[in-house]
C-alpha cells in the first residue's frame, strides 16, 4: 500500500522540538501526571489500585469501566458501541480501513486531518473533495455536498469541530448532513477529537452517531482532555462497524495499555474539571489572540468557535513553508504552513498552550511582520 506522506505530522516532527515557543501545538496545554490525580482526588491513594494491576494486553475492546464512562459523553450511546483504540489517529484509521475498498466513493470535507482522504486514497477509493471556504465561514456548502454524491458513496467523512479552521456544524447542520447521507445510504465518519471545547456554553457540540444511524463518531484523550500522552482514543459506532474494526485491529493494535486505560477512566470520571481548566485556557487564549489580530492588518481569519486552532491568512510575498520556517529561525515561533493542508498563503495557529507562550509568541510574530513588511 502506498500512502503519501501525512504533511503536518511530517512537519511537527521535525520541528517542534527545535522552537522556543510551540504555536503549532493543537492540545489544550497538558497535564501532569500529579495534577490529573490531585482532580480525581487520588493522589495519596492511586497505588493502591495500580500496584496489584497485572500488566497483561487488559480488556481487548477497552475495559467495561472505561468504555461506560466514553459511553456517558454521548446522548444515545451503550458500552456495545464504544471500541478503544490507540488515539483517535488510531480510531479513523480503523473506521477507514474497515469501511473503504477499491472503487468505493469518499467525499472528504477539507480542509481536514490528512488521514479522511489520503487513507482512502490509498485503499483505492475514488476520493473527492468538499473545499470549506472562508467566505462562508469554513461551513460546508451542503447544495455541492448533494451534487456530489453518488449511488456508490461509501462514506463522508466530516471533522467537527474543524481542524484547522476552529469552524463548527451545529446540530442543525450536522442533521442536514445526515439526511443526504441517508438518502445514499453512505456512512458518515465525523471526526470529533475537538469535542468539548466549543467558545460557548457547556463546550460539547452535538455528536454525529447520536444524529443517524450510520453515523460513526471518533474523538479521543489528546486535545479537550489534555492527556495526548495517554495515547488513547476511540470509536462510537453501530457494532457491525465495530466488528469490521476489531477484525483490523488485531492486526495492528491488539489492546491498548492497560494504565493508559485507567488513567482515561479517571480523567473521563473527574472531566468537569479538567473541562473546566480547558474552557478557561481556550476561552481567554482566543480572545487574547483576537485581540491580537484586529492590531494585524497583514493578517485575517474567520474566528474559530471550537477547536485549539485557528486558520489565518498572511499578505505577504512568501510561501506558507518560507514564512513559518523564517519565523522560526529569526523569532523562535513555531507554526504549521498551511501548504500542509494544500492552502497556500496561510498558517495554522494553536493558540491552546499556556497563556503567557502565547502573549510571548504573538509579540514575537509582531515583530517578525513588521519587519517583513518594511521590506
Amino acid at each position: 500500500m502506498q500512502i503519501k506522506p501525512f504533511g503536518v505530522e511530517m512537519w511537527m516532527n521535525e520541528f517542534e522540538t527545535r522552537c522556543e515557543l510551540n504555536l503549532a501545538e493543537t492540545c489544550v496545554d497538558s497535564i501532569t501526571l500529579g495534577e490529573l490525580l490531585d482532580m480525581a482526588g487520588k493522589r495519596e491513594s492511586v497505588l493502591e489500585e495500580l500496584l496489584p494491576m497485572r500488566l497483561g494486553y487488559g480488556d481487548i475492546e477497552g475495559s467495561p469501566r472505561l468504555r461506560d464512562v466514553i459511553a456517558s459523553l454521548y446522548a444515545k450511546q451503550a458500552r456495545e458501541n464504544v471500541l478503544v483504540c490507540h488515539g483517535t489517529i488510531g480510531a479513523n484509521a480503523l473506521v477507514h480501513q474497515a469501511l473503504v475498498s477499491r472503487g468505493d466513493h469518499v467525499i472528504a470535507v477539507v480542509p481536514t486531518y490528512q488521514q479522511h482522504y489520503s487513507i482512502p486514497e490509498s485503499l483505492g477509493a475514488e476520493v473527492e473533495l468538499l473545499w470549506l471556504r472562508a467566505e462562508h465561514g469554513y461551513l460546508p456548502d451542503l447544495a455541492a455536498l448533494k451534487a456530489m454524491l453518488r449511488p456508490t458513496t461509501k462514506l463522508i467523512a466530516i471533522n467537527n469541530p474543524n481542524n484547522p479552521t476552529g469552524a463548527l456544524m451545529d446540530r442543525a447542520m450536522l442533521s442536514e448532513i445526515a439526511a443526504l447521507a441517508g438518502s445514499a445510504g453512505a456512512w458518515i465518519l465525523c471526526d470529533e477529537v475537538y469535542r468539548g471545547t466549543d467558545q460557548a456554553g457547556e463546550g460539547y457540540s452535538a455528536s454525529m452517531a447520536d444524529l443517524y444511524e450510520k453515523g460513526i463518531s471518533t474523538a479521543g484523550m489528546s486535545k479537550a482532555y489534555s492527556l495526548a500522552g495517554l495515547r488513547l482514543g476511540w470509536i462510537v459506532a453501530p457494532k457491525p462497524v465495530l466488528e469490521a474494526a476489531m477484525i483490523h485491529r488485531d492486526y495492528n493494535t491488539i489492546s491498548v495499555g492497560c494504565i493508559d486505560d485507567y488513567l482515561a477512566a479517571l480523567a473521563l470520571e473527574h472531566r468537569d474539571k479538567i473541562l473546566a481548566r480547558a474552557h478557561r485556557i481556550t476561552r481567554d487564549n482566543l480572545a487574547i489572540l483576537a485581540q491580537w489580530m484586529e492590531q494585524e492588518k497583514r493578517m485575517h481569519w474567520v474566528k474559530p468557535k471550537s477547536g485549539t486552532t485557528a486558520l489565518l491568512k498572511y499578505d505577504l510575498p512568501m510561501s506558507s513553508r518560507d514564512f513559518c520556517l523564517a519565523l522560526l529561525e529569526e523569532e523562535g515561533v513555531m507554526l504549521c504552513p498551511g501548504s500542509a493542508f494544500d492552502l497556500e498563503g496561510t498558517v495554522r495557529m494553536g493558540y491552546a498552550c499556556g497563556t503567557e507562550v502565547l502573549r510571548q509568541g504573538l509579540a514575537r510574530m509582531s515583530r517578525f511582520l513588521a519587519r517583513k513588511g518594511n521590506r
